[in-house]
């Protein structure tokens, strides 16, 4: 017992001090930033899921700058795999005040737990995005393939790696860029706080590939919350 507690301490030491490691370089910080997420997931009848999740972020450089509602309905195919459906409500901000709406359709191909990478449970999804903004023309297509990597760490405490590709299919007034264009890498860590909830708490790196131009870097502290019923 006492070396399965000092392995997991070790582990949770390993993954802080590489978070903190990765934060603390001046070279590729462009902005830091703060993001926070809220997200109820539910049976709704029979296999039918319903989900409801909430993002804000802030930064150094925009200050408050976004806010995300999205409302999505499942259909739980097997123990594995859901398909969904949903919308999501996107104003957005500069330091506070309000600049445009975009608003997106999706749909989402999700598979939980569907093989062993060594110690790591491995999930993923692919999500397909139209959106359209206020004022400009055009309906952008974009994928965001996402892989996720988890390793029980002690209990029901996990250690969760991600890594999602933004791909955009056109370009738009507002999508000025077609292919790959940005990249999120996390590392973070979940635990549960009660029955029905769970945080995650972590580090996220957000990488933007510019054409013509220095590639940009957003560093994010994340912390989220999740209730399943």
């Amino acid at each position: 017992m006492h070396m399965q507690k000092g392995l997991a301490l070790k582990k949770i030491a390993a993954a802080t001090a590489l978070t903190g490691a990765v934060m603390a370089s001046p070279a590729l910080a462009d902005d830091t930033q703060a993001w926070g997420t809220l997200t109820v997931n539910g049976a709704i009848s029979g296999k039918i899921r319903g989900s409801s999740e909430t993002v804000l972020r802030t930064s150094d450089a925009k200050g408050f700058y976004e806010l995300e509602q999205s409302l999505m309905v499942g259909y739980k195919a097997n123990k594995h795999v859901t398909y969904w459906l949903g919308y999501t409500f996107n104003p957005q901000y500069a330091h506070g005040s309000f600049t445009t709406t975009e608003n997106r359709f999706r749909q989402q191909v999700s598979v939980d737990n569907i093989a062993k990478v060594g110690p790591f449970n491995l999930s993923g999804r692919m999500r397909l995005e139209e959106r359209w903004r206020d004022g400009q023309r055009g309906t952008a297509w974009r994928l965001r393939p996402q892989v996720k990597l988890s390793m029980p760490i002690h209990g029901k405490t996990n250690l969760n790696l991600t890594h999602e590709s933004f791909i955009n299919l056109n370009t738009t007034g507002f999508q000025k860029q077609s292919g790959y264009d940005r990249s999120r890498t996390g590392l973070s860590v979940s635990t549960p706080l009660a029955k029905n909830l769970t945080i995650d708490v972590g580090y996220l790196n957000q990488h933007g590939f510019v054409r013509n131009g220095p590639d940009t870097d957003d560093h994010a502290a994340t912390v989220g919350l999740t209730a399943n019923f």
